[in-house]
C-alpha cells in the first residue's frame, strides 16, 4: 500500500514541476520616451554614403515594454541632414550595432545580439566622463566593435566600428538622460551643498544680529 501511494505521490511532483514554466529574466530598459542623445561623429577610408556623417542624434520615441523605438537624425560631410525610425527589441536581440543594451547590466553579465546570433559579454566597467558628467561606463570588444554604454540607460556612449574599408567613432557630446556636473558635483549633491552653505549663512547671520542685541543690552547706559 505504501508503495502505492509514494508512486502516486511520484506521479503527480512530476507533472507539478512540467507544469511550472521556467523563470524568464525580465528585459530592463533603461529609456523613456523623449530622452535623447547627441554623438560627434568622425569616418576614416572610404565610407559609403549613408556612413559618411559627422554628427547624429538618436531619441526615443516610443518604448512598449522591451520594444523600442528611436529616431535617428544624421548629418553628413556634405551637410544633407537624414533621418529614420529604428525599432529596436532588446529581448530579441533587434540592437542594431549595440545601439541600446539592457540598463545595469554588470560585468560578466550578457545580452543577445541577433545579428551574430550569440550573448555578448560585459568586459568591463569604469567611471568616465560622457556628455558633461561622470558616469559608469561598461563595455564590450569584438573584433569589429568597441562598445562603451551608459550603466544606468543602456545607451551607448562610444563606439569604434571598423568595417571592410572604413571605420566609424562616435562619442556621446550632449544629452537630456543626465545633467551636467559643475565643478565635478553631481547636481543633487551640488544642490544639497547650496542648500546647507544657505542654512549655514542664515544660522550665522541670526547669531550675529542676536549677539549684538545681547551686546547692547549688557552695555552700561551712558549718563
Amino acid at each position: 500500500m505504501r508503495k502505492k501511494y509514494f508512486s502516486v505521490f511520484v506521479v503527480v511532483m512530476a507533472i507539478a514541476f512540467l507544469a511550472v514554466e521556467p523563470a524568464i529574466p525580465e528585459v530592463s530598459v533603461g529609456v523613456k520616451q523623449g530622452d535623447w542623445i547627441e554623438y560627434e561623429v568622425t569616418t576614416g577610408g572610404n565610407p559609403p554614403e549613408q556612413h559618411n556623417v559627422k554628427w547624429a542624434r538618436m531619441e526615443i520615441v516610443d518604448v512598449q515594454g522591451p520594444e523600442v523605438k528611436a529616431n535617428v537624425t544624421t548629418e553628413a560631410n556634405n551637410g544633407t541632414i537624414s533621418s529614420l525610425i529604428m525599432p529596436l527589441n532588446l529581448e530579441k536581440g533587434e540592437i542594431g550595432a549595440w545601439f541600446i543594451i539592457h540598463s545595469n547590466l554588470k560585468l560578466g553579465d550578457t545580452f543577445y545580439d541577433i545579428n551574430l546570433e550569440r550573448n555578448i559579454t560585459i568586459e568591463g566597467q569604469e567611471q568616465l566622463e560622457y556628455a558633461d558628467a561622470m558616469r559608469t561606463v561598461t563595455n564590450a570588444t569584438t573584433s569589429e566593435r568597441i562598445k562603451r554604454w551608459d550603466k544606468a540607460t543602456g545607451v551607448f556612449v562610444m563606439s569604434i566600428d571598423t568595417l571592410p574599408g572604413f571605420s566609424v567613432n562616435a562619442t556621446a557630446t550632449k544629452t537630456n538622460m543626465w545633467s551636467s556636473q559643475i565643478l565635478g558635483l553631481e547636481p543633487e549633491i551640488l544642490g544639497s551643498f547650496v542648500i546647507i552653505v544657505g542654512y549655514v549663512i542664515i544660522v550665522i547671520a541670526v547669531a550675529l544680529i542676536l549677539r549684538r542685541r545681547s551686546f547692547r543690552k549688557s552695555s552700561p547706559k551712558k549718563t
